[in-house]
């Protein structure tokens, strides 16, 4: 798009000024590229992550709960680097070059985590299937291929959800009742990638070679990135606005040098440019609030803002700015209350695997079923109930609740975390019964105990049904309710409760394996789990999955929603 491009109220490119050009570009034309590069992503990512606390038990060598810790902590930092994305995407490069820039670090780190498992020298030595140990070395170049996917994976996940989202405008009613439906499809796409990761791509690990694991989704994600180039023609992007912690910076610093002055009764008499639009890049105007009236300070012009008639923003600040750094508080609480949620969620690749690695997973006589490929259960269950929310649930809802959504977002979340509790409580009971059975039949050395480890699936469905809730409307919400110029930073925001979820995992792990393990006593997680407590661990989380909702309710309850200048509730 060129410097010349109109820009829209909500951000959007005015397709080159020409509104005969809308119907040329953006919308559901745009989003099959959109979709089909996330699907592929979300492809190699789960088909190198879902496996992996395998990878590093059994081809690194590394003891259970040690393996546990470090793919929480990978995987945290997969969720914690969209903040540098993000800054990147609204400050100075824009969503579209930004997906493109770090989808190239995601390949090399793919390629070099795929030479890590298949080239000698490179990858762990072997005597057998399961008797292996990796140098220093070896071990090193596979971590920094994994930190590499995680800095590649950064430029990706909080751009292309608000990505696709800006390819619908909100100034046209059709269009942003198609955007809602948007997330939910965004969301079925993400799934169908991890569908085949969890499947194909894992018993290809454990029975083809890791090499080929790892390989695929490699390829995969070179897919995903022609699928992103080829739709760039039909793209509506929206212009950077600057550095957005630039402006939280200056709202906070106007705001204490005037600690003193005191805030008009009337918010017209707070600082506002007279123009239409607002001062910052690809912004619509926010409306003022009465929450946090500290920061109203930095909006009252005073005699000594004004230098040679222009206006120092380190000093004064305008409505808009100051209702964007509200917007971001406002955004915190309920972002924290999804912290223990992610926790619960990221069991599915951590201790779930593990508790299914210790019972039966023969499927006839000669197949296997890789403990990690249980997780299809979870993406099965958001297959069939994004569509059941999209075509069913919504309508329903809307006939009772009168809101254009069926559910509010907040509303949805709720739910989410509500159904989470169930899937560790799930997790508690059929490892309760687990033990039952290995200590009445002295099973305490047998690897796989004659149990199904299809009774995992209750867990993995009710946690795949509590995403569709949870997760996607964080996705909404965190678009919606964040400021025009500041999307991508909060879609990276509400991923860094993943990022936070496992480290909490990774936390837990570590404090409850120290607790537990004083004395001599082989603790909650050892690596032989018939010696141990698993379920102490689940319920753990159960409970405080339980305080963590009840700390959500009120929490939602004060929340008031983002409300731009001129528009309706």
């Amino acid at each position: 798009m060129g410097e010349d491009d109109i820009y829209t109220k909500d951000g959007t490119v005015d397709y080159h000024g020409n509104p005969a050009n809308k119907k040329e570009t953006g919308t559901w034309k745009a989003c099959p590229f959109i979709l089909g590069n996330e699907c592929c992503e979300r492809l190699a990512y789960y088909g190198m992550s879902s496996n992996l606390v395998l990878y590093f038990k059994k081809r690194l060598g590394q003891h259970s709960a040690t393996a546990s810790k470090n793919v929480s902590d990978w995987s945290g930092t997969c969720y914690l680097t969209p903040l540098i994305g993000a800054f990147f995407a609204d400050a100075y490069l824009g969503r579209y070059w930004t997906i493109a820039s770090f989808s190239v670090i995601y390949v090399i780190g793919m390629t070099l985590l795929t030479l890590s498992a298949s080239v000698p020298g490179l990858k762990p030595t072997c005597h057998g299937k399961d008797n292996c140990h990796a140098t220093d070395t070896e071990s090193a170049v596979c971590f920094l291929a994994l930190y590499l996917i995680a800095l590649g994976t950064g430029g990706i996940k909080p751009c292309v959800s608000s990505y696709g989202a800006d390819q619908f405008d909100d100034a046209d009613e059709v269009e942003k009742e198609h955007k809602s439906s948007f997330f939910n499809w965004f969301y079925f796409s993400v799934n169908i990638g991890a569908l085949i990761a969890s499947s194909l791509l894992v018993w290809i690990q454990e029975n083809v070679g890791w090499g080929w694991g790892f390989g695929i989704p490699a390829v995969t994600m070179a897919i995903a990135v022609v699928s992103f180039f080829s739709g760039t023609k039909l793209y509506r992007n929206q212009k950077p606005g600057g550095s957005p912690l630039t402006r939280i910076c200056q709202v906070v610093v106007a705001a204490v040098r005037k600690y003193q002055v005191e805030v008009p009764a009337e918010k017209a008499l707070l600082y506002e440019t007279a123009d239409a639009e607002s001062v910052i890049k690809g912004s619509r105007k926010l409306d003022h609030t009465k929450e946090f009236r500290f920061f109203d300070k930095a909006a009252v012009e005073v005699q000594s803002d004004n230098i040679k008639d222009s206006t120092n923003p380190w000093r004064l600040c305008t409505v808009t700015q100051v209702e964007e750094l509200k917007a971001i508080i406002r955004l915190l609480p309920i972002w924290a209350t999804g912290i223990i949620f992610a926790t619960v969620y990221g069991q599915m690749s951590t201790l779930f695997v593990l508790q299914g690695d210790t019972m039966n997973i023969n499927l006839g006589p000669h197949f296997e079923i890789p403990a990690a490929s249980l997780s299809i259960f979870d993406t099965l269950s958001v297959i069939i109930w994004v569509p059941v929310y999209d075509r069913i649930i919504v309508p329903f809802a809307r006939k009772f609740t009168g809101h254009k959504n069926g559910l509010t977002q907040l509303q949805r979340m709720g739910i989410g975390l509500f159904i989470s509790i169930f899937s560790m409580i799930s997790a508690t009971i059929l490892e309760l019964v687990r033990l039952r059975i290995v200590r009445e039949n002295n099973y305490y050395e047998l690897k796989h105990i004659p149990m199904s480890i299809f009774w995992q699936i209750p867990q993995y469905f009710l946690i795949g049904c509590a995403e569709v809730f949870t997760f996607i409307g964080q996705l909404e919400f965190f678009y919606e309710q964040a400021p025009d110029a500041m999307r991508s930073l909060s879609s990276a925001l509400s991923l860094t409760t993943v990022a936070l979820g496992n480290y909490l995992s990774s936390l837990l792990v570590t404090i409850v394996t120290k607790a537990s393990t004083k004395h001599g006593k082989l603790g909650w997680i050892p690596d032989n789990l018939n010696h141990g407590h698993l379920h102490y661990f689940f319920l753990l989380l159960a409970v405080l999955s339980v305080l963590n909702l009840g700390v959500y309710l009120l929490v939602a309850k004060w929340y008031t929603y983002k409300r731009p200048v001129g528009t309706l509730r």
